[in-house]
């Protein structure tokens, strides 16, 4: 689990959002949206030829 140290004059939204990109990094919530529903393996490879998914 990730964890991010909050230095002694850092506000807690600038903590939070350094937070939320170490999540991102890191894949956690891709990974958690990706257990959440089983997904078949026929479903895995086709979305995978597809390829891969939205880009923003």
């Amino acid at each position: 689990m990730p964890k991010v140290e909050v230095g002694k004059n850092e506000s807690l939204e600038r903590a939070l959002k350094r937070f939320k990109k170490k999540i991102e990094r890191e894949g956690v919530l891709k990974q958690l949206k990706a257990r959440k529903h089983y997904e078949k393996p026929s479903e895995r490879r086709r979305k995978k030829r597809k390829g891969g998914g939205k880009r923003f």
